[in-house]
Order: structure tokens, then sequence, then C-alpha cells
């Protein structure tokens, strides 16, 4: 079945096609002949009862420095297309936001993928909070009082922005450290959100997995080894990928919320997982496919689309 798939993500120029998971989304999409629109979120436009986006037809090629090609820039009713993938990354602000109201006027008669209603609903790290039991223990409070007792009571922990992404603000606190008033005022006087803090876990230094959800089953992992001197495993700052199998206790995790996901429309989702618990769950913009091919030999992104055509079906 060849599918009309638009894709709604940051500037397609500027991606490294050797990393970045969109684009291994949309050249798995053109060689199963689907035919394939790009456009940025800024051109997402509501007029008149109609879901409009200026773009262009795209062509995808694994080329370094010339791995796309755009056709005509032409502007198209979202409502006339098969699929629409949100793809852009966080931040997770209200312009991120407003794109998943107006795309919650075509989907489901446009797929839209993952489901922007539970985008909108379930920030990554907030989303975890529903499985308790799975987390470290964690405080979400803009309050300095409350961040402070958190720490008496757990120690070391790691203080980070509620919406951030990307390991970037990320900090780990000793239970002596003299900077959580400093760092307060910093985060404070950037925005009116809460901060969230959470246990240190020591584990971390053993790596960060990143698990890999397709319509809530697992179909893999990677293991995001922090860099020397480091705290954050993310690869934008530095953590090396590495194969990795996944435990009992990861599948265990995976069987918890696999189901909730599925029923809520996330048909690709990453979960971190450090030490055995459960951190983020992400449905934005997970990233993590083509290291996962590399190491384990298997077409996951395949996996996706054939979800996809699936519900297309």
């Amino acid at each position: 079945m060849a599918l009309k798939v638009a894709i709604q993500m940051d500037p397609i120029d500027a991606i490294d096609i050797d990393a970045d998971s969109s684009f291994r989304i949309a050249e798995e999409a053109q060689a199963r002949g689907h035919e394939l629109f790009f456009y940025t979120p800024d051109q997402l436009s509501y007029r008149e009862g109609r879901v409009l986006a200026k773009g262009w037809p795209l062509t995808v090629r694994r080329e370094k420095g010339d791995h796309f090609s755009l056709g005509d820039h032409q502007e198209i009713d979202l409502a006339d297309w098969d699929v629409v993938w949100l793809r852009q990354d966080p931040p997770f602000d209200m312009g991120y936001i407003t794109t998943t109201h107006l795309l919650d006027r075509i989907h489901p008669s446009t797929l839209v993928v993952n489901d922007p209603t539970w985008v909108r609903n379930w920030p990554e790290k907030l989303k975890v909070l529903d499985y308790p039991n799975l987390t470290p223990p964690t405080a979400i409070a803009r309050d300095l009082d409350t961040l402070k007792a958190f720490r008496a009571a757990h120690g070391t922990v790691i203080l980070k922005p509620l919406y951030g992404n990307g390991g970037a603000g990320v900090f780990k606190l000793a239970a002596d450290d003299s900077n959580i008033n400093s760092l307060h005022e910093l985060f404070t006087g950037i925005n009116r959100e809460p901060l969230i803090m959470q246990k240190f876990l020591p584990d971390v230094a053993q790596g960060d997995k990143r698990v890999i959800l397709i319509d809530g089953e697992p179909v893999g992992g990677i293991n995001r080894v922090p860099a020397k001197g480091e705290t954050r495993s993310n690869m934008h700052v530095g953590g090396r990928p590495e194969p990795t199998k996944l435990s009992e206790r990861e599948l265990e995790i995976c069987a918890r919320i696999g189901q909730d996901l599925k029923d809520h429309g996330q048909i690709f989702v990453g979960i971190d997982v450090i030490g055995g618990w459960l951190t983020e769950i992400n449905v934005t913009s997970p990233t993590g496919l083509q290291e996962l091919e590399r190491f384990d030999g298997v077409n996951v992104t395949a996996k996706i689309w054939e979800a996809i055509e699936a519900k297309c079906g």
C-alpha cells in the first residue's frame, strides 16, 4: 500500500544522516513506496476549518552532504494525507503544544504519529509519575524549600528542567552541595516552570538504557555510557552508545507500560532505564533507531511502518 506521508520536523538540511531517527523513518517510508512531504512546525496553520502545511515534496538518500531533494514549494491540506509524523525536537513549549492542538483536528482520519493528544498530555518526565513503583524517588516543585527537603531525605540528587531535553541543564547535587540556591535562582529566572529532582542513581556510570517500543512491544535497546567525568549519558553531550540485551527487569517495565502506550496511540516510544529504574518515557521525538539497527542488525524502522500500514489498512 502506498501512503501519503507528511513529516513535521526541524530543518532537514542540518541533520546527521547516520544518527537521526526522522531521516531513517523517511528513508524506510520511501523504500516502501510511500510519498513524502516535508514541512517545519512554523509552517503548520489552521484556516477556516482546514489544517494546512506549507512545505515540499521530499526525496531522501544516504549521501552525506547531498541527503535530500525538495520539489516545488506548495501548501497542502493535511486531511488529504494518510499519515502525519510529529517529529520536531523539543523544547516542549507552547509552540510545540499548539501544533498538537492543530493536529488533533485531523487525527485519526489522518493518522498522526504519535497521537498528538497524548504527546501533549504525557511529557517525558511527567508520564513516568503514573508508575511510582518503577521510578526512582522524584519531586516536582518550583519551591526551593521543597527541593531542599527532598535532597535532605535522599542525599545526592539530579536536578533538571521539567521540560528540558538532550541533557541540557542537568546537574548532579551532592547532599552538601552549596550551589542549589544559585541553580534555583538561575532556573526560576529563565522561566515559570517547576523543576524535577530525582534521587541520583549511581548505576548511571554503567549506562542509561534507551529501550525502543513499537505499538507497546519492546524491540531492543542501546546502552548510552556517559563520557569520563560526566553524569549525563545523552549522545548529544558525548554519551557513547553500546549494544545491549534487555534484562528481565527491563522487560517487566515494558510489560507494565506497553498496553497503556498502545491504547493511547503511541506507536514509536523510547524509554530510559537506569539500574532497573524507569526515568523517562519519550513520546515527543524519540531517538536511537539507527544505533539499535546497527548493533542488532534488525530493520526496526520497518516494524514501525508495518504497524502504521496495519492501522491505515
